[in-house]
């Protein structure tokens, strides 16, 4: 999976365009990052960037932004109805796909040091960045704002975490973290503010104080009334996702409303949502309903439906999914070449791509073929009874083929990492040293690609025989073809396992790769004889 963080600036600086439009071309000019968002506030003086990329560039346009920032911005003359104490008053990072918690926290770390020592300024690492119980939080860290720094700044227990302990008149202090997406939702109820209110108040995990707690867990929530749609809300910030999803607060809600004779006329997303989020409401309504979806946009579309997404505006996936909108960065990598490109790129006077994309090419090919005769199966009249065979059998073959196709590009990667910690300097005795670590570790990474293939791959046999058993037998040479190209990526791939898994140095892993990986390539061979055998006596 791809890794996205997404870091969301603050700037205390809401009024000037021309500052405003610099700070976001610091960041869009950013190889690696993609401007989602700029929003500004007159009030408030202050403008948040939204903004994502990989761990890596979203760090350097965090600090290119601030670059710009620093000579740009003068606190010395901002008023705002916002709380602030610096240029750049906070800059979050957060985890949206493919990356850990602890990976931001990384990114926020790596941030305050760099922007410390490169641009001379005080910053702070709060929330799971935070070292210090006492300054964990954004409020304890900024309590005093701006005009408190001058003392504050100087006592042992406010020390920065990074950049000098003095006060920068110009910028004052910066709080760099990393927290979790948080999502902010609102639920459309056909009533008053107070009622809505009173829903907000059983649902939210703070509830009605310490005696009365609410029923959702990580969840903030009040309600009002919006004079411009005529109905009221149930507002909340949904902390975590992770512990009560969109559809959970949705359903929640629907159901306390149900108890006061109220409607529910459906929901209202504010600004962006992971996927991961819509993908969970799908697949509650798919389990409630017994539907069978295994495309991502039609289930992207059941969630928008079931949770009434439109109701107030309407919601287009691309512009409100945050991997939606991502720009494709990846076109002209070998997943999106043409077949006629592809190979001619595999045909050249170069080591990568190599064996190891063609392997995981020939794999998907497999599941993909494996899932079309389910498809060829599914849904018509002639099969019927075959339905609840095809429902179970199509997922895997499916999924298996998705994944498949970012390891083509991932094998590639690994050995052009490998071929990079080849070429690090061997100058000093630590030089040597760091590069020996990076070789091995490059190896590993080489070996883990194909060894994942193989994996996925080897997921496919159980349904593939059972395909073989129950699919469409007019597609009998397709399936044939499945289960070879199935196979034959296998073995391409434990061959590229092998070539490598020589030069590891660490004994035992060696030992258990190698294991590991002749299991699956006996096992390929001796399931491709199976399918091939029952489509034999059926045909």
């Amino acid at each position: 999976m791809r890794k996205i963080v997404e870091c969301v600036p603050n700037f205390s600086e809401g009024r000037d365009r021309s500052v405003i439009d610099a700070i976001a071309n610091a960041i869009r000019g950013t190889p690696g990052c993609t401007l989602l968002d700029v929003d500004p506030g007159e009030s408030t003086n202050r403008t948040v960037y939204t903004f994502v990329g990989t761990p890596e560039a979203a760090v350097e346009g965090a600090l290119n932004s601030a670059r710009v920032a620093r000579d740009l911005i003068d606190m010395r003359n901002h008023q705002g109805e916002h709380p602030r104490m610096g240029a750049m008053d906070v800059c979050p990072f957060v985890p949206v796909g493919g990356v850990s918690m602890e990976e931001c926290v990384e990114c926020a770390t790596s941030f305050g040091r760099r922007a410390g020592e490169e641009l001379g300024i005080p910053v702070y690492l709060y929330e799971a960045a935070s070292r210090q119980k006492h300054r964990k939080s954004l409020k304890q860290i900024r309590e005093g704002e701006y005009e408190s720094l001058p003392d504050k700044i100087k006592r042992p227990e406010w020390e920065p975490d990074f950049g000098p302990a003095e006060f920068i008149p110009t910028w004052g202090a910066t709080a760099a973290g990393a927290r979790f997406f948080l999502v902010a939702y609102n639920v459309n109820i056909l009533g008053t503010k107070e009622q809505a209110h009173r829903i907000a108040l059983d649902v939210r995990e703070q509830g009605r104080g310490p005696d009365q707690p609410g029923h959702l867990k990580a969840v903030k929530g009040i309600g009002w009334y919006v004079d411009e749609y005529n109905l009221a809300q149930v507002s909340m910030n949904l902390d975590d996702y992770r512990i009560t999803p969109p559809h959970v607060a949705f359903e929640e809600c629907a159901k306390r409303a149900r108890e006061l004779n109220l409607a529910v006329v459906g929901s209202e997303l504010v600004g962006l949502i992971p996927r991961a989020a819509m993908l969970m409401a799908a697949d509650y309504y798919i389990q409630e309903e017994n539907l069978f979806l295994v495309d991502e946009r039609q289930k992207i579309r059941l969630a928008v439906e079931r949770l009434g997404l439109n109701s107030v505006s309407p919601f287009i996936p691309d512009e409100r999914i945050i991997e939606y909108m991502i720009e494709d960065d990846d076109m002209g990598t070998l997943a999106n070449m043409s077949v006629r490109e592809f190979l001619n790129t595999l045909g050249a006077r170069t080591s990568a791509p190599g064996g190891g994309s063609a392997a995981a090419l020939f794999a998907g090919m497999g599941a993909a073929l494996g899932t079309m005769v389910g498809w060829m199966t599914y849904g018509k009249r002639k099969f019927e009874e075959k339905d609840a065979t095809m429902r179970r059998l199509i997922p895997p073959l499916n999924d298996a083929m998705n994944d498949l196709v970012a390891m083509i590009d991932a094998d590639t990667n690994a050995f052009n990492d490998y071929k990079a910690a080849l070429g690090m300097s061997q100058d000093t005795e630590e030089q040597r040293a760091t590069r020996r670590e990076a070789v091995q570790q490059g190896l590993k990474n080489a070996i883990e690609v194909p060894l994942t293939v193989m994996r996925v791959a080897d997921r496919c046999w159980e349904p593939m025989v059972e395909m073989a058993q129950h699919g469409n037998i007019a597609l009998r040479s397709d399936l044939e073809v499945g289960a070879k190209a199935l196979e034959t990526g296998i073995w391409g791939a434990h061959k590229n396992v092998l070539i490598n898994l020589g030069d590891v140095e660490d004994a035992s892993y060696r030992t258990r790769v190698k294991e590991e990986a002749d299991e699956m390539v006996s096992r390929a061979e001796q399931k491709l004889g199976e399918v091939l055998a029952v489509l034999q006596k059926r045909g």
